[in-house]
């Protein structure tokens, strides 16, 4: 059994793209297996890189993210021929980076970021089922996982101030 998928879809893009690979997380998204969940965790290096900016730094690398997301989304999908493809990932990272902004210090403030963005990218409640269902091109693959980060976000910074 491989870890890396054989989607023939795949076969369309390649990793020496530089808009394929960010698109495909670093190569991440080509795990058969949790495409998202290893995109999400090829995002942890990236949150660490931009943990070191300043708050004001980090918020507008993470706007860059999601706005360079729509174009590398939308590429990659477009060149697969196949609308938010599991491979593409680039949204996962996006969406971990808007979980995380000013995350507690600690592995463990980090670590429970991760699930909460995990559990909302695949549990979809409301509006995010409906965004990935309705919503198009590369905005529609980066917008549900928007939303999820925005929950996990509420979510992480609630427990946190709960626990004081």
């Amino acid at each position: 059994m491989s870890l890396i998928s054989q989607d023939p879809n795949l076969k369309k893009l390649s990793l020496s793209n530089p808009v394929h690979f960010l698109a495909l997380g670093f190569g991440s998204g080509l795990a058969a297996k949790a495409p998202g969940t290893f995109g999400t965790v090829a995002a942890l290096p990236v949150f660490w890189l931009a943990s070191q900016l300043s708050l004001t730094g980090y918020l507008i690398f993470t706007l860059v993210v999601c706005a360079i997301g729509i174009y590398i989304c939308d590429k990659a999908s477009k060149d697969m021929g196949v609308h938010d493809h599991g491979a593409i990932v680039w949204d996962e990272v996006a969406g971990l980076l808007i979980t995380l902004i000013a995350v507690p210090a600690g592995l463990l403030w980090v670590l429970l970021g991760f699930a909460l963005f995990r559990f909302f990218d695949i549990v979809k409640p409301w509006p995010i089922k409906w965004l990935d269902t309705k919503v198009s091109g590369g905005f529609g693959i980066m917008i549900d996982d928007v939303v999820a980060g925005i929950f996990s976000f509420i979510c992480l910074q609630a427990v946190y101030y709960l626990t004081l």
